[in-house]
């Protein structure tokens, strides 16, 4: 993350221990994504119920009535769609108010403004009496998903070791599968409660919220935020705690060294657009891209829409989607194990040839067998369930954590707040055009969707393969020249050192 020159070329790997306290941390932390998940799982439950949508899409809940006039086009209505995606595009607009929070403000106060945010929201939308009500509660639970997903990765990545810092931070989407599978389970327990289940579904994102709040009075600040503000002793105090050793000198002195270059930076956003900082822009932006392209959202918003398309009942439909999300958090737990052993590349690449397999045949079985008004024989409609899952499972252990580690330990501390903030607006943008326009594109494109996303996969596996570098194990604050200097292709675009200060200095 901090780029700071070492000499020789290259970084020590700094003393350290995992420690009971980093552990505690790291989970009060990364219930921020807890937060975020569960928000995903409930919004497309809730939206296929038939009392939510009676009372706040009646012309939807008629055409639902009428599911066999068309199968992809059911549910397809911008209103209920802006149900869903209006939050996204209110954390796009936070991410920024949240990077200049975690800048002046550090990483812990700027999780207690996500939890604040979220309960407003939870409160405006349990309680709606209006669609109005409605959206602006989910505009209020995205301010919270906006300043959430930008603190969390950060400090996952500044407090835990170089060598677990992988496993660590993939806990945030670690806890995005377990409120994704924990959502899926309250959908179908609340669909049978009548007539106000929703409300109770969409209140119980409550919980994780005051968990985040009051857990985030507990843990600690990250030692590199206290020294960016000059709390030189309190960030060495907090360092040699969560090390679990005294000896800390040498990282100490090195993000102290990145805080005094970075001070340097009048303006990050500016300093974003120069050579030396595309390399961990441009990963960090396509990997937010594609992390949507691979068709996840489409999947794990619509969930019980999709099994509903492919002949499974109102109930079977829930159920399925709570199968969907255990397979979810599973397999996160495989990504966890792997990361630090067999790196990030490998990941990405092997999933990109599984998600790929699992879609075309998606794709070929909708296209082949399931008409605008039937339903897909048993035999068929298991097959599709299989895929999906099996393409969830790929998700879990590659795209999904590895959109928020690889940005979260590569941009240098000058740009660190600003770069991940540009990431995670990325990121919600994504996910909003993708929230707002899957079901008109069901509608139209029908089972092309799949090879739609399908296409994008195969883009991003060779993006994958081409352009970004394995970061395994490495100090963040080596990235420079561990990573990109020897890189093929980012090599380019590191300037000699003395070059790059001299062109800061012209610039500030």
């Amino acid at each position: 993350m901090p780029a700071v020159v070492v000499s020789g070329g290259t970084a020590p790997d700094f003393e350290a221990k995992m420690t009971v306290y980093v552990f505690v941390c790291v989970i009060i932390s990364a219930v921020g994504g807890l937060i975020f998940g569960y928000d995903i799982g409930i919004s497309g439950g809730v939206s296929a119920m038939n009392d939510f949508l009676k009372e706040f899409f009646p012309a939807v809940y008629e055409k639902k009535l009428h599911a066999h006039e068309n199968n992809y086009c059911k549910y397809d209505n911008q209103f209920l769609q802006l149900f869903t995606s209006s939050l996204y595009l209110a954390a796009l607009v936070a991410s920024f108010a949240a990077s200049a929070v975690c800048s002046k403000l550090g990483r812990r106060p700027t999780m207690q403004f996500a939890s604040i945010f979220f309960l407003v929201g939870v409160g405006l939308t349990a309680a709606a009496k209006s669609l109005v009500m409605l959206i602006f509660g989910r505009v209020f639970l995205g301010f919270g998903v906006g300043f959430g997903n930008q603190a969390v990765p950060l400090f996952l990545s500044e407090i835990a070791p170089a060598k677990l810092r992988g496993g660590l931070n993939i806990c945030f989407q670690l806890m995005v599968t377990i409120g994704i599978l924990i959502a899926n389970v309250v959908n179908y327990f609340t669909s049978k409660v009548h007539p106000n289940g929703w409300r109770y579904a969409l209140g119980g994102a409550a919980v994780p919220a005051v968990i985040l709040g009051l857990g985030s009075l507990v843990i600690c600040e990250t030692p590199t935020s206290l020294i960016e503000r000059n709390k030189l002793e309190a960030g060495k105090a907090t360092l040699k705690k969560i090390r679990g050793v005294e000896n800390v000198e040498e990282e100490f002195e090195s993000i102290v060294q990145a805080c005094e270059f970075a001070r340097q930076v009048k303006d990050p956003y500016r300093k974003l657009m120069k050579p030396a900082s595309r390399p961990p822009f441009v990963i960090g932006m396509l990997l937010q891209l594609f992390q949507q392209f691979t068709g996840i959202n489409a999947i794990m918003f619509y969930a019980p829409a999709l099994f509903q398309t492919v002949g499974f009942g109102n109930d079977a439909a829930l159920l399925s989607a709570v199968i969907t999300g255990t397979i979810n958090v599973l397999c996160t737990f495989v990504g966890i194990y792997l990361v630090d052993r067999t790196g990030r590349r490998v990941l990405l690449l092997e999933s990109a040839v599984h998600m790929l397999i699992s879609q075309a045949i998606i794709g070929v079985i909708l296209a082949k067998d399931l008409t605008i008004s039937g339903t897909l024989g048993r035999a068929e409609s298991i097959v599709v369930v299989v895929c999906v899952l099996l393409f969830v499972m790929g998700f879990a252990w590659s795209w999904g954590p590895l959109g928020w580690l690889i940005p979260s330990e590569t941009f240098p501390l000058e740009t660190r707040t600003a770069g991940f903030a540009c990431a995670v607006s990325c990121n919600m943008f994504f996910t909003f055009l993708i929230a707002q326009a899957f079901l008109s594109m069901l509608c139209n494109m029908r089972a092309g969707i799949f090879f739609f996303f399908s296409g994008w996969i195969i883009i991003m596996g060779l993006f994958a393969y081409f352009f970004v570098p394995e970061t395994k194990g490495v100090p963040i604050d080596a990235m420079r020249e561990r990573v990109w200097k020897p890189h093929w292709f980012w090599k380019r675009y590191m300037l000699p050192e003395d070059d790059r200060n001299d062109v800061e200095k012209i610039h500030d």
